[in-house]
């Protein structure tokens, strides 16, 4: 018997995969949350179930936590061109950071990976997933 598939990805709530027990990624979320004036990103941690299945469905392996996950209309972006994505997402001011698309993604994803390998030494992890306050629950999937 096979599993039952992940909910598909509602285009107009962008899912946003981050590493559940690194203190930027939980930084990163709130980030997000305070900006999303119109509530559309959801929220599920890398080492969720729904997390690990939405992995396997993108053709990633769901225990490399070496970055974090956009899944939106336009399919799944990860490193540097989820975080623009997700960026472009937020509206102005940030969307006006997408032209750095244009970057050869080489090199943006170099420096993504220079924070990514030192994430947890520069900004230390936590023992827990980052846990969301009854009135953002609803944004959290897992």
């Amino acid at each position: 018997m096979s599993a039952s598939p992940s909910p598909v990805p509602d285009p107009t709530h962008p899912i946003v995969l981050f590493d559940g027990v690194c203190n930027l990624c939980a930084g990163v979320v709130r980030f997000v949350i305070e900006r999303d004036r119109e509530a559309r990103f959801r929220f599920a941690p890398l080492q969720s179930e729904l997390g690990r299945t939405l992995q396997r469905e993108h053709g990633m392996d769901p225990d490399a936590l070496e970055t974090f996950v956009l899944i939106d209309a336009d399919g799944a972006a990860t490193r540097s061109s989820a975080v623009l994505r997700l960026l472009r997402g937020l509206g102005p001011p940030w969307r006006w950071l997408y032209p750095l698309r244009f970057v050869p993604r080489p090199l943006r994803d170099a420096l993504y990976g220079v924070v990514a390998r030192n994430r947890y030494r520069w900004f230390g992890r936590s023992d827990d997933c980052l846990l969301p306050t009854a009135e953002l629950r609803s944004r959290f999937l897992a």
